[in-house]
């Protein structure tokens, strides 16, 4: 049989990469709304977080949503993110 080839993504909190089916995906959808994606298959621009609340508050520390999505998170909107990334 073929052994078929694990996607992996980085990290944006820790900076390792890691399995995809191991991370959350936060996504910036067409309308500039970010949000996270349980799917994985949504429309728009994603990066990928493990699901732990200290590489959330790395990322946000480093601004790397910033770069990823190339626009400027809000506070209630990056505590919003960090409660459903805790709450799941």
């Amino acid at each position: 049989m073929k052994v078929r080839k694990v996607p992996m993504r980085m990290c944006l909190g820790c900076q390792e990469m890691k399995p995809k089916k191991e991370l959350v995906r936060i996504v910036r959808t067409p309308e500039g709304i970010v949000e996270i994606d349980p799917t994985g298959k949504q429309n728009g621009r994603g990066a990928y977080i493990c699901p732990r609340v200290e590489c959330f508050k790395a990322a946000v520390k480093g601004h790397r949503f910033q770069k990823a999505f190339d626009i400027a998170l809000s506070p209630e909107l990056i505590q919003e993110l960090e409660g459903k990334l805790a709450g799941s």
